[in-house]
């Protein structure tokens, strides 16, 4: 088992997969000058048979993501995570300490869903999403594409937020948000429109 990222959210998911009893056989990460990170050896570029991506950048987390097949990524969920279990979360995605996936949650790949956050029944979160810590997905909410929700940031009922948005921390969403958008404060404000992912 690998770890893609020496860096910090490393670290994180090294927690996770020791608490989880599973054994780590090193890292990689594409800087050359990293030859050890946490007591593990580290790798540049290699393909392996079982890994995941600890990278918090969304874009770069979908870039990685490339490079392997589907079946060489696992799923991880902190040992202090709750999961319904009736929620649906795919390959590659990861639950943190004290993360809530309530009923009828449906999670993409290479999802995280980071500590202390709390996705209530219904919701949507597409691949490559990031739910950062103490955030709260109230019941029904649709997350786009590569979306990165804000610490402490809250989205309402039934509120749908495109693709490759940022919410940034301590929003509070009221109000559908378009694709590419970046938005502040409370009530939410779009700062920022984009066009591409």
């Amino acid at each position: 088992m690998y770890i893609y990222g020496a860096s910090g959210h490393g670290k994180v998911i090294l927690d996770i997969l020791r608490l989880n009893e599973i054994c780590v056989s090193g890292f990689i990460d594409d800087n050359s000058n990293i030859n050890t990170f946490c007591d593990h050896p580290v790798q540049q570029n290699s393909l392996v048979d079982k890994l995941i991506i600890a990278i918090g950048d969304n874009r770069v987390r979908k870039f990685i993501s490339t490079k392997y097949l589907d079946n060489n990524f696992i799923k991880l969920f902190h040992p202090r995570s709750i999961i319904a279990i009736d929620s649906t979360i795919n390959t590659g995605s990861v639950t943190m300490a004290g993360a809530v996936v309530n009923s009828a949650v449906t999670i993409g790949k290479h999802v995280i869903i980071n500590s202390n956050a709390t996705v209530e029944h219904d919701c949507e979160i597409k691949d490559f999403a990031h739910i950062s810590p103490g955030s709260t997905l109230c019941g029904n909410v649709s997350i786009g594409e590569g979306t990165h929700i804000g610490a402490n940031a809250v989205v309402i009922p039934g509120i749908k937020i495109g693709k490759w948005c940022r919410v940034g921390a301590g929003a509070v969403v009221i109000s559908d948000l378009p694709d590419y958008c970046t938005v502040v404060g409370n009530p939410a404000r779009i700062i920022k429109m984009g066009n591409e992912a």
